[in-house]
């Protein structure tokens, strides 16, 4: 039998997507590969259903930055409601306890807020895609099995109130990789002695990349009928903004050879550690590598020659 071809086209870059409330991270990746006829993407961190907001998708070669986003800090709006419990954290799932919320004024709910702010360890919901001997901790939660999570380290770097009225409260919150917003919730009304759930999640960053950039799945549509896939190649994000914070290194043309051919590579004026991104002297981006104790580059994960 012959080799089976892919399906669709070589497509390269990033979409800033703004997902809808009500569907999951992977239907959205779908409609918009469709909308793109891509051969390949991925995206870079699931958002719950009942969240909305961006959602970095990555194509073609980019997939290879998706990695370094799945790492990246994130921001997020969230306004919850206080005195009710649900099995999940947020309005998706079942009211398993109310309580009566205290009388606290603005002041003392801020300081409540500030508290969390710093390194903490955070214990996964048991409604989380986190998988315990290959089966996701939501699967098992369905079921009505709860087992014990071990906590991450997480950080908050900043938590800001926006409104706080008797059972409602919005704020905005900045952390890192792995933080999930519905157990600070959950851990914010446990401390206010009424117990909170998440009623709506907005993602508004993931390291450089903004809300006011993103497109919805209408957009996308509409550009298709207008101006083809064309116009929507136009627009995707280079992948190399993905990583904006690491130093870049242009390399010569024989550096890029041997380096391509996995040698590292020794490069005047670079920087002594850490990741760096690689350029051609033609200016055309052509991965990531590591610096290495002795000084040289080593290529970390480079993009396929066209």
């Amino acid at each position: 039998m012959g080799r089976r071809h892919k399906r669709g086209r070589a497509v390269n870059g990033i979409l800033l997507l703004d997902k809808p409330i009500g569907e999951t991270s992977n239907r959205s990746l779908q409609r918009a590969k469709r909308l793109f006829d891509a051969a390949k993407a991925g995206h870079t961190g699931s958002l719950d259903p009942l969240a909305s907001g961006l959602l970095p998708l990555c194509f073609g070669e980019a997939t290879k930055v998706s990695a370094f986003l799945l790492d990246a800090d994130k921001a997020y709006r969230c306004e919850a409601k206080l005195g009710v419990v649900t099995n999940t954290g947020d309005a998706d799932g079942e009211v398993i306890r109310t309580r009566e919320v205290p009388k606290l004024d603005r002041q003392q709910v801020e300081t409540l807020l500030q508290s969390f702010v710093g390194e903490q360890d955070q214990v996964p919901p048991m409604f989380s895609a986190i998988k315990q001997n290959g089966k996701a901790l939501y699967e098992l939660a369905r079921e009505g099995i709860e087992v014990e999570r071990k906590p991450r380290t997480i950080t908050i770097y900043s938590l800001e109130l926006l409104e706080f009225a008797e059972d409602r409260l919005v704020f905005d919150v900045h952390c890192s990789k792995g933080t999930y917003v519905r157990t600070l919730v959950e851990d914010l009304g446990e401390k206010m002695g009424c117990g909170a759930h998440v009623t709506a999640l907005r993602r508004t960053r993931v390291a450089q990349f903004r809300l006011d950039d993103t497109l919805t799945l209408d957009d996308l549509a509409l550009i298709r009928d207008q101006l083809g896939v064309e116009g929507l190649d136009a627009k995707l994000v280079p992948m190399e903004e993905a990583l904006t914070e690491w130093p870049q290194i242009t390399l010569s043309d024989d550096a890029a050879f041997y380096l391509r051919q996995g040698q590292p590579v020794l490069v005047p004026k670079a920087p002594t550690e850490g990741m760096v991104r690689l350029f051609e002297s033609s200016g055309t981006f052509i991965g990531m590598g590591l610096v290495l104790d002795d000084g040289r580059i080593a290529p970390k994960r480079l993009l396929t020659q066209a």
